[in-house]
């Protein structure tokens, strides 16, 4: 059947000006192309037509459904198809990229319902994302380099439902400085409460990846976690946080108190003096505690041989003080965590919240960068 241009012209005009008529131009544009590719490759390939499967694509402004024509030998693929299925992957990455800043699945579904005039369930984005698991997955089974100067370790919680209860459970996070100077998060666990034997577990693990030799633990004063790292990394110095530790005495005065105490406690802390030792740290903190403890006589328990510990960091070079006598950096990461978590209260599983913080974690740009000041140390590179 032959027609002129002008009918041509009238016919896509009333194709055009129907329901969905961009969608169905495109459509018959996509199976021409396809059959024209087909004719081609079968005398390319002395093939011959073998008739058709069905397919539903991503179109502009909604879904196709496609007629593809297929070969007898079952080797032609249509090139317009791969493109397409570019396309698929892109709308997938995209979907993962929002879920990861923090829009929740239904709000992804409604977003890519406006962009491409088809409705996505939570289901179907979730399963869009079935890749980007595996890769986050992969990422936290990789192996690891045999040692890190320093590690920084810390958890923070957050409500997850297992099966029908909903709790607030702790997600782990290991933190490293590598021997180059940039850092990396070598790990994200998650148990339903935070203990010294569950970080003997997690720095076990560790090892079964390729860990060998700590130099520095960073962590809070949780107890008994110095024992935990001397039985798993016998060769590492324990750096307890001091900002922790200011919490701690800060909640066990009145309020009027805790501003002076506040000012004394910097004081104490102050990193800045070359010439200071963990001796003279820990003889400060000792005349700050004696000097409180009238007024206050709970002050005692930091008399504790274990309050050495917060002291530490002055065996280090005075530049890099400041990098190692709190969990910071790790608090950052937490923080960034739980801005991505707010937008959906509890989580469905707590494979969920590993998942979406390990995408933050993974992504952080400026960890390649390395640390300037640590230029200044010799003891740990």
């Amino acid at each position: 059947m032959n027609f002129t241009q002008t009918q041509i012209t009238e016919i896509l005009d009333e194709i055009a000006n129907g329901k969905n008529g961009y969608q169905e131009l495109l459509k018959l544009s996509l199976e021409s192309i396809m059959r024209s590719e087909r004719d081609e490759f079968n005398n390319l390939n002395s093939d011959v037509a073998n008739g058709y499967r069905y397919s539903s694509v991503l179109g502009h402004g909604g879904k196709l459904e496609l007629v593809i024509p297929r070969s007898r030998h079952h080797n032609f693929y249509p090139l317009i198809l791969a493109l397409i299925k570019d396309q698929n992957e892109e709308v997938k990455t995209l979907a993962y990229e929002l879920y990861s800043s923090g829009l929740t699945t239904e709000q992804i579904g409604g977003l890519f319902d406006k962009i491409y005039g088809h409705h996505y369930s939570k289901s179907s984005i979730s399963n869009m994302m079935s890749t980007a698991r595996s890769d986050i997955n992969s990422w936290l089974e990789r192996d690891l380099e045999k040692r890190y100067p320093i590690i920084y370790i810390d958890a923070t919680y957050w409500h997850t439902r297992r099966i029908d209860e909903v709790s607030s459970e702790a997600y782990y996070t290991i933190l490293a400085v590598k021997e180059d100077r940039t850092r990396e998060v070598l790990a994200i666990v998650n148990h339903p409460n935070e203990g010294s034997s569950n970080w003997r577990d997690a720095f076990e693990a560790l090892r079964k990846r390729g860990l060998e030799t700590v130099n520095l633990v960073v962590c809070d004063g949780l107890k008994g976690i110095e024992n935990v790292i001397a039985e798993v990394f016998p060769m590492a110095t324990v750096q307890l946080c001091t900002v922790h530790l200011t919490r701690n005495i800060l909640s066990k005065v009145k309020p009027a108190d805790k501003e002076q105490i506040a000012q004394e406690l910097r004081v104490v802390f102050d990193p800045s003096n070359p010439s200071d030792t963990p001796e003279i740290g820990h003889n400060r903190f000792t005349m700050f505690v004696q000097k409180w403890m009238k007024k206050y006589p709970s002050l005692k328990i930091y008399l504790e041989p274990r309050y050495k510990l917060y002291f530490n960091y002055f065996n280090y070079h005075h530049e890099i003080r400041r990098m190692i006598y709190t969990t910071n950096w790790i608090e950052r990461l937490n923080r960034n965590y739980k801005r991505t978590l707010r937008m959906r209260s509890a989580m469905p599983s707590p494979e969920s919240v590993v998942f979406l913080i390990a995408s933050v974690a993974s992504r952080r740009t400026e960890y390649n960068k390395p640390i300037y000041q640590f230029i200044y140390e010799t003891k740990l590179f």
